[in-house]
């Protein structure tokens, strides 16, 4: 073959081979980046100011609550409602409330009343659809308030 049948390798081709690779790398990151706010808002507290101001009263509340040795295990149960066995807590007169909160944001958060049953467990009066969720569980009994949180499937 001789090189006048050849293409030669011109400034038009090395233009074309940096625009193409550019144009990947931008819309790889437009894709991730679009995928990443999708997934996630990045919203932890609504002013970090007003939160830095609180942190060591939450501290405090957060060690004297974990003196009270109580413990709570959420379970998710078939009909969709939420299931709280608690230990070390005097179940007589004790209320539990909760805040279900999808782990990803992608549904709005859920307030969750309790009802105690006759075996002792207390059980959501709403059901929760079945994702995955964390709930926030707030226990107040004898004057006490103890806070907690647990993953729920």
């Amino acid at each position: 073959m001789s090189k006048t049948a050849r293409e030669q390798f011109t400034g038009r081709h090395m233009a074309a081979i940096l625009i193409a690779f550019f144009a990947v790398v931008v819309v790889v990151n437009f894709i991730m980046a679009r995928l990443a706010m999708s997934t996630f808002g990045g919203v932890v507290v609504e002013n970090s100011y007003v939160a830095s101001q609180h942190f060591n009263r939450w501290l405090d509340q957060a060690s004297q609550e974990k003196a009270l040795g109580w413990k709570a295990a959420a379970t998710h149960r078939s009909d969709g409602r939420v299931e709280v066995t608690l230990a070390g807590v005097a179940n007589e007169g004790a209320q539990v409330k909760a805040i279900a909160r999808h782990p990803l944001g992608r549904l709005p958060d859920q307030f969750l009343a309790f009802t105690r049953g006759a075996d002792g467990r207390f059980v959501s009066q709403q059901a929760l659809p079945s994702e995955r969720w964390r709930l926030r569980i707030e226990v107040r009994a004898g004057g006490t308030a103890w806070r907690t949180e647990e993953d729920v499937r």
